[in-house]
């Protein structure tokens, strides 16, 4: 039945290139920059990541929605299972859709929960071949329309907007109050809700602030610690959170980054941000300890990197890279300042390098 009422519906790209397949979610035209991920499973933690903001997501693994979504349940404010509070891609891309789902948790199809976030998708395209147009040529704007429908390419390049001051919260909020043994600030610049969870369950007490607050003028009191989140876009934007970063780090107070924390303690530092070609997005990426032959399995997501060649001398690179050799993190040489690029609450491993939590509470 699916097969004689599908409809069709292309993937436009703005070097010109079009990809054929079929609409599923919501009817409607969808744009922004499109990138791709490699991870074979995950994609309603994916979809609801905020730093996926702005984008339109290819997943190279071939079959997508087999095993539906889960109930969107939470405690405490926090999602139980899911990484933000709504889906954050503008557009989903993907090979083969199953309308058959099976899963003991899963309350509704892909295709369902698509429809009811107003997200279009598209399936029945060459990923494969997609994903080799990006890499060559890097992640680039396109849209998905249907039933050929024409039209301008009026498009707002993601990367032109503070994707942090979207992705934000707006105001203060206070998670395990008069419960933890420790009190860090968070600086929510497009959190993802585990990486709360995983501060919960080691009884630290949660002072979420936006990405442009000043949490050291008095207003929030004292706190132990300072903890930059990931978030989506350019790292530039946020001068404010960087000014914000530089009184903690002059309290001396132990500073701890994920993904765009990294790069906002690195510009924080005094070194320099770059845009990657096409990112890294995926549950496989290979970094390594520096000066180790450690290495980890991690999950990424993003887009710029850590310029390692503008460190201050104070300053040392903590994670490399194992696939393109850039930057996975970064430890001043003296003082309880430290950060990562990839994600070590996403479970790839599957818990291979959570224990960084454990690192930074030790530090307050």
């Amino acid at each position: 039945m699916q097969l004689q009422n599908r409809i069709e519906a292309k993937l436009q790209l703005i070097n010109g290139l079009e990809f054929q397949g079929y609409s599923f979610g919501y009817m409607g035209p969808a744009d922004g920059e499109t990138v791709f991920s490699t991870a074979m499973v995950g994609y309603p933690e994916s979809l609801t990541d905020p730093s996926y903001s702005g984008q339109m997501l290819c997943i190279t693994y071939p079959l997508i929605g087999n095993y539906g979504v889960p109930r969107q349940t939470s405690t405490g404010g926090i999602s139980d299972v899911l990484e933000s509070e709504k889906i954050w891609v503008r557009g989903l891309i993907i090979s083969d859709y199953s309308f058959d789902y099976s899963h003991w948790s899963a309350v509704e199809s892909l295709d369902e929960w698509l429809k009811s976030n107003r997200i279009p998708g598209i399936y029945g395209i060459d990923t494969r071949s997609l994903t080799q147009v990006l890499r060559e040529n890097g992640s680039m704007l396109g849209r998905i329309i249907q039933n050929g429908a024409e039209g301008g390419w009026d498009i707002n390049d993601p990367n032109k907007v503070n994707q942090v001051a979207v992705t934000s919260c707006k105001e203060v909020t206070i998670y395990g109050a008069g419960e933890g043994k420790k009190k860090i600030v968070v600086i929510d610049c497009g959190i993802k809700h585990n990486i709360l969870r995983c501060f919960l369950k080691r009884d630290v007490e949660i002072i979420r602030v936006p990405w442009n607050y000043d949490f050291n003028d008095g207003s929030i009191g004292s706190y132990d610690g300072l903890f930059i989140s990931n978030g989506p876009g350019n790292p530039e934007f946020c001068g404010i959170t960087e000014e914000h970063i530089r009184a903690t780090m002059a309290l001396c107070k132990p500073v701890f980054g994920i993904c765009m924390g990294n790069q906002l303690l690195a510009r924080a530092s005094g070194a320099k941000t770059y845009k990657l070609k096409y990112g890294h997005r995926s549950h496989n990426q290979p970094v390594r300890l520096v000066g180790t032959t450690k290495c980890y399995v991690t999950s990424q997501n993003h887009g710029y990197a850590v310029d390692d060649t503008t460190l201050p001398a104070d300053w040392k690179p903590l994670f490399v890279n194992m696939n393109d050799g850039t930057n996975e993190g970064i430890k001043h040489v003296s003082k309880p300042f430290f950060s990562v690029q990839f994600h070590p609450e996403a479970s790839s491993g599957p818990t291979d390098t959570e224990f960084l939590f454990d690192e930074f509470i030790k530090m307050l």
